[in-house]
């Protein structure tokens, strides 16, 4: 398998606040890479980084062979994004929003079948303003999926999900995965973590603590769950 992502050494400073400290990986093409940690660990940040959306101070990313800085252009058909603070314009209705992205690509997937798999092609005329939390961050990984990516980003995507809207989710990505997209994501909810990922990467204050696939993850620790292994490689007391 080749790199897909490649993260070398790269710190990031907020002012006086270090936010990223040497965190380095790399991502196989057609591996989902869970990106973990508490809220304020890095992760978001992390991600801008990685699509060149903030400058670093140090380090080196490439995506898909390539600098997200230098070769924007040519990255933008390739990478779909869902960001955790996804904005929308005021009143724009749903199937508009999508007609907007859709005319960015030269090559999409037809919106509407994204729309039905995600439970939303009744609402496709819905104002997206009126759209609840939910069915806007489905709606989110919708637009990332428009362009046919190569690499998909997704940031905390099931946040404000009920449980069947979020297996709905999962069993999509599954599929994507099997189809050998690349994804890496960040999530909160360790069930989801063991459904999609590969291997996991956790961060605590910027830096990296733990790195690999989940059975090992969960090996290192004393516990036999990914939820306790994780609050434990974190430094944090399990209670039962």
């Amino acid at each position: 398998m080749n790199a897909c992502i490649e993260v070398n050494q790269v710190s990031k400073k907020f002012g006086s606040k270090q936010v990223l400290e040497d965190i380095s990986f790399t991502v196989e093409t057609g591996e989902v890479f869970g990106l973990l940690g508490h809220n304020g660990a890095g992760k978001s940040t992390a991600i801008d980084c990685m699509l060149g959306l903030k400058k670093m101070e140090n380090g080196e990313v490439k995506l898909l062979g390539e600098n997200p800085v230098k070769t924007r252009k040519s990255l933008f058909e390739q990478i779909g994004v869902q960001l955790q603070a996804s904005s929308f314009q005021t009143n724009i209705k749903v199937y508009e929003i999508c007609e907007e992205i859709a005319a960015l690509y030269k090559e999409t997937t037809d919106y509407n079948e994204l729309l039905t798999e995600f439970k939303l092609i009744d609402l496709k005329r819905q104002a997206v303003e009126k759209l609840s939390g939910g069915e806007k961050q489905k709606l989110a990984v919708v637009l990332a999926l428009i362009p046919k990516p190569k690499v998909l980003f997704l940031d905390e995507l099931t946040t404000g999900l009920d449980v069947v809207a979020r297996r709905q989710v999962w069993q999509t990505l599954k599929a994507l995965k099997k189809n050998k997209m690349t994804i890496l994501l960040t999530s909160h909810y360790m069930d989801e973590v063991e459904e999609l990922c590969d291997r996991i990467c956790i961060l605590k204050g910027g830096k990296i603590v733990v790195m690999g696939r989940i059975d090992e993850i969960i090996k290192m620790s004393p516990y036999e769950s990914l939820e306790e292994a994780y609050l434990w490689h974190l430094g944090e007391e399990v209670t039962k």
